[in-house]
Parts: C-alpha cells; structure tokens; sequence
C-alpha cells in the first residue's frame, strides 16, 4: 500500500475516533446495523510476534493465550451475546491465539482462513496479499445479514485501518459498495481479563 493511501486511511481513522457513536452507541448500531464486520485483536496473548521455530500447525511452537486471556476471549463473547448482536458468521486467522479466541467466545462455528495470517514478520508483498484478501471478505459481507466477526492479529487491522487496537479490542468496518472504501465505524472496547 503506498505512503498517500496509508496516509488517508490514518486520516479516516482519526474521524473515526473522534466521532461521537463510539462504546454505547457502537452496540445500538452492531444490533441495528446489516453488514458490519467486527475485525477483533485476539485475546491476550503476552509478548510480541512468535518465536523463530514458529509453526502455524503446532501450537507449542507459538505465542498463545495466557489464562487471563482466555477469560478475556470468554468475555468478548458474552459481550455479543449479552447484547443480542446477530453475528453470522466467526472467521479466524490460523494462529492459535486468533483461533482460540474465537472458539472461546462461542458466539458460532469458527471457520479458519490462512489469508487471516499474521503479518507482523512477513515481507510487504505478503502483507498485500493478506490485507486485499480481508478487504474482499468485508467487500463480500456488505450486502450480508448480521455481523461478520473477523479474529486476526494487531499488524493486519493496522494495515487495513491505520487503527492499533489492543488485546481482545474490535474495530467495527463497513464496505461503502457506492465509494468502494473500508469505512470505520467505531470501536469495541476490549473487555477485561480478569
């Protein structure tokens, strides 16, 4: 992605975050609101990137869920559930902390999609790859019913959003069909680990 469109996606971002419909409103508009995507950070996991020996297929090669982050991921869950969001589909990244969150926040059947994969150690043109494949499920998802719920990693919602959310926090996107954009929403607060 060049300078200029990361540029005005941290831009869009910005007005995003500034915008008054965020935490309360943001639920009113997920329970309201077809074709919304929730693209969620996976839970608490402690430390950065995975280890040099990582293998996506072994969970004992990579940096995982710590049991605050699984009660964390249990959270999330009830935090969709407790607000009747009509969520229709969970995708996941492959990573087993994506993939655990999901499946801990038991919200319905997780599908994994290695396109969801980490980028935080991949080169640039992978990073492409990844980012167009997201913005293609978002684009797919916006005629859709419900809320599609996307759990992936820090570095992909960066590079599709210009926003960092934290551990077990969302940043709720739409597709403009008309403008053929990704638009920011709001944001879903993380929710406790404790």
């Amino acid at each position: 992605m060049s300078l200029p469109v990361k540029l005005l996606m941290l831009a869009f971002a910005f007005v995003a975050l500034a915008s008054p419909a965020q935490a309360a409103d943001i639920w009113d508009e997920l329970a309201d609101s077809d074709g919304l995507v929730i693209l969620y950070r996976h839970a608490l996991a402690p430390g950065g990137g995975d280890p040099a020996n990582f293998d996506v297929d072994d969970c004992a090669t990579q940096r995982n869920l710590s049991a605050a982050g699984r009660r964390q991921a249990v959270r999330m869950g009830r935090q969709l559930r407790t607000r009747d969001i009509p969520v229709a589909e969970v995708i996941s990244s492959p990573w087993c902390r994506s993939r655990d969150t999901a499946r801990l926040m038991r919200v319905g059947p997780v599908r994994e999609m290695s396109r969801l994969g980490s980028v935080f150690q991949s080169s640039a043109r992978t990073a492409e790859r990844r980012e167009r494949a997201t913005t293609k499920l978002i684009r797919r998802h916006a005629a859709s019913d419900g809320v599609l719920v996307v759990v992936g990693h820090q570095a992909n919602i960066i590079d599709l959003t210009g926003i960092a959310p934290a551990s077990g926090e969302g940043v709720v996107v739409r597709y403009d069909l008309d403008a053929g954009r990704i638009d920011i929403v709001g944001r879903v607060p993380a929710s406790s680990t404790q």
